[in-house]
């Protein structure tokens, strides 16, 4: 017949069952019924009406601090706790350590440095003699993209040049098709087949038939000799 052990009392102050392998002490207790007491809190948070669950009612719970993760929640985590000094006058992130670092001292081995590559460098202005260089499609490119900027001057000088003019009324630049004659020409104006320069689909649209006034094209830019 198995001897039913007899409460003692150990050498902690704690009420135990026999030997302390298989006893409570008071520590022991506690986190019991402090985990049953927090259990029972989510429970009864589970089982309430969704109205009173974030309504007043489910507020009882956050203000008795019965829940840990709810408390947290609330009103957060003290930062000291984390490691931060907040009453220093240096920057925070070189003894911050992330909460589920092991080792409390914050190590920062990982130095992260800008390629040579990456660094910007002020670019010199723009040299007229370049343009001649360029082809259409690029002193095109350099006009639309360069509002106010001297290489927007140089890319149109270089179009006119080039025999392009700038229709002040159609927004867009133009030149006589190579080959053809106008159908009919004036002091004022002529008549026959144009090349306009589509922004929109970036290429040449012939443009037969077209009658051109003079006092709509842009007179050319004046622009820096070239050194």
């Amino acid at each position: 017949m198995q001897q039913q052990r007899q409460p003692n009392f150990d050498a902690g102050g704690g009420f135990g069952m026999g030997n302390s392998r298989g006893g409570y002490n008071g520590q022991d207790l506690l986190r019991q019924s402090s985990s049953q007491s927090s259990n029972s809190v989510v429970q009864q948070t589970a089982n309430m009406d969704p109205n009173d669950r974030y309504g007043l009612m489910g507020l009882l719970n956050v203000i008795r601090m019965t829940n840990p993760n709810m408390t947290t929640l609330a009103l957060g985590t003290d930062l000291t706790m984390l490691g931060l000094n907040l009453n220093s006058s240096e920057p925070l992130y070189t003894n911050f350590s992330p909460p589920w670092l092991t080792d409390a001292t914050p190590k920062h081995e990982l130095e992260l440095l800008i390629p040579a590559c990456y660094n910007q460098h002020t670019a010199g202005r723009a040299h007229p003699a370049m343009f001649s260089k360029f082809q259409h499609e690029t002193l095109f490119y350099i006009f639309y993209s360069m509002p106010g900027e001297e290489a927007q001057l140089y890319a149109a000088d270089e179009l006119i040049h080039r025999g392009w003019g700038f229709h002040k009324e159609i927004k867009a630049w133009l030149m006589r098709v190579q080959g053809t004659e106008p159908t009919s020409k004036t002091d004022y104006g002529e008549r026959g087949a144009f090349w306009v320069f589509d922004v929109q689909t970036w290429e040449r649209v012939r443009k037969d038939n077209f009658m051109l006034s003079y006092d709509q094209l842009e007179n050319r830019p004046q622009v820096a000799a070239t050194q």
